[in-house]
């Protein structure tokens, strides 16, 4: 089996030596990249990815060590796909939707109908 790497594959050999041996160059290095992705998204995405950054750079500061933040926002990840608002469920009831985008937003739609015209007696 060849082991081709193409033009900006990701070396997680390398990317693990300069963590082991030089962690603020490494944790220069992943921001810089998180802000590239970011940056190279869609406008109308740009903000949600930021949003979704920032928790997840929460986790990491107030988790004691690596493996307990990678494993809180391994859960966070599968609560946005299993949850009770999740993608499954989103996916599997469409017209549920709205819901999902924003909990209130049930109450907010408004039915379409024609408007009834009483009876003329």
């Amino acid at each position: 089996m060849k082991n081709d790497k193409k033009e900006g594959d990701f070396d997680f050999d390398q990317w693990a030596t300069i963590a082991r041996q030089d962690p603020e160059q490494f944790e220069r290095m992943r921001q810089q990249l998180i802000n590239e992705v970011i940056a190279q998204s869609p406008e109308h995405l740009k903000q949600r990815m930021e949003g979704l950054q920032w928790q997840i750079d929460q986790i990491r500061k107030q988790s004691s060590n690596p493996m307990t933040s990678c494993l809180r926002i391994s859960q966070e990840m599968c609560g946005s796909v299993l949850g009770e608002r999740g993608l499954l469920k989103a996916l599997q009831e469409p017209g549920t939707i709205p819901q999902f985008l924003n909990k209130d937003a049930a109450n907010n739609i408004i039915p379409l109908r024609k408007p009834r015209v009483p009876d003329k007696e």
